[in-house]
């Protein structure tokens, strides 16, 4: 029987409760979903008819705090996979030691079907249908695979015109007019970025690598963007249409200019056009896989000769990979910890939307930063003490922190002692 997405990420906490002394009250908890919600959401589209689209709510787990997690609007988002992305906004709001648990939603839409005002109608027709389920206390989103600051504006003012009140710690990831937080747009690839800067030396990485991307949607943009002002060099991308590779480097501000104007990367001179999956295989030193879950699979991943793959998509690297990358030497920098910085810059947007007072972008990234680096180290040391992948030592890393929280309590010692 195939595995669900959700099954297979709950393989991770397996193996993280076997190197922990966790009570089963524990994994009991976290085995399974607080709750989730389906609805059908009914928009009226531009040419007077009306159609349906199938959307979800998923809080996994609050025992932390209010869920947190994006929304993201794909043709092939599904209950399960809403579900497993909850599972690990959980264990990445642990490892950053954010006062959240995690959530997710999602609508079956591939927006670029939608004319901008449909796409508005659809954004405030989620919103009115799991407004009982959101709220800046209990379930806050986010932007998330083909979302953005302007469709979570929608979403917010749908909330306030709800609830009769201006809310705006309900929703990050605003327009910065609308309260969002200075710092938030390239906050995913930026803690990255922090995050391999800061390990550099304990990876083995040389002080001007070679990078390649797969995915240059906007993580994949900021990173070469931060990466290429660093000195080092973008060898490869790839965006839906295609990829395009030079080993003397690619100019990144002309990709970037490229993607501004709606062009595919494979449009740019001075490289050789790819398949997509090429990428991967890629010479290199930083392999960043910044697209969808699963990119690289059983199929793909001994082609693959970078040292160091810097998850900055969510799931993008398989367990049938994950167990090929380790024999083959090359260190995970797991996605609950490498794109964090986004959830961490939703976090600091929550807290100056509460506290009605705005910090500057560089005590942002300089939070970020701190953050990022401490967690880091801690997930790197953890994974030297246990001798284990960096995967598995982000997931004992943050199960230890759900463990306490949840045996705060009371487990079945106490109870029947």
């Amino acid at each position: 029987m195939t595995q669900t997405l959700l099954s297979r990420a709950l393989v991770r906490l397996d193996e993280a409760a076997s190197l922990l002394n966790v009570d089963p009250d524990v994994l009991e908890k976290l085995k399974y979903p607080r709750e989730t919600s389906k609805m059908r959401l009914m928009i009226r589209m531009d040419d007077g008819s009306r159609k349906s689209f199938l959307s979800w709510r998923c809080r996994y787990d609050d025992t932390r705090g209010p869920t947190k997690g994006g929304i993201r609007f794909h043709p092939q988002a599904s209950e399960d996979e809403t579900e497993a992305l909850a599972f690990w906004m959980t264990f990445k709001c642990a490892v950053m030691n954010l006062p959240y648990g995690g959530g997710k939603g999602a609508v079956q839409v591939n927006p670029r079907e939608l004319s901008k005002a449909e796409l508005e109608r659809l954004s405030r027709a989620y919103m009115q249908a799991f407004s009982r389920i959101i709220g800046p206390d209990r379930d806050i989103p986010a932007p998330d695979v083909y979302t953005n600051a302007m469709i979570m504006g929608w979403m917010a003012d749908e909330y306030n015109q709800t609830v009769d009140e201006v809310t705006p710690a309900v929703i990050t990831g605003k327009p910065i007019a609308l309260g969002g937080s200075l710092g938030r747009e390239d906050a995913t690839a930026r803690g990255g970025y922090y995050l391999v800067r800061h390990l550099t030396g304990e990876l083995g990485l040389p002080a001007r690598m070679r990078v390649a991307i797969q995915g240059f949607g906007n993580a994949g943009q900021h990173i070469a963007r931060l990466l290429a002002a660093d000195g080092h060099v973008i060898v490869a991308v790839s965006d839906t249409s295609g990829a395009i590779a030079s080993a003397d480097g690619l100019d990144v501000e002309q990709l970037l200019a490229a993607k501004k104007k709606g062009q595919s990367v494979t449009t740019l001179a001075g490289g050789s056009v790819q398949r997509i999956d090429d990428v991967i295989a890629q010479d290199c030193d930083l392999l960043v896989p910044a697209a969808l879950e699963d990119m690289i699979h059983d199929g793909n991943a001994d082609s693959i000769k970078a040292k160091v793959v810097l998850e900055l998509a969510n799931g993008p690297v398989t367990s049938g990979a994950d167990e090929i990358l380790e024999r083959k030497g090359i260190v995970v920098l797991p996605d609950i910890l490498a794109n964090a910085g986004g959830v961490t810059v939703s976090y600091f947007e929550w807290v100056q939307n509460r506290q009605g007072f705005y910090w500057p972008v560089e005590e942002i990234h300089e939070r970020l930063r701190v953050i990022m680096e401490r967690e880091g180290a801690a997930v790197w040391q953890v994974s030297r003490d246990k001798s284990t992948s960096c995967r598995t030592a982000a997931y004992v890393h943050a199960l230890s922190r759900l463990a306490e929280a949840i045996e705060a309590h009371g487990t079945q010692p106490f109870f029947t002692s």
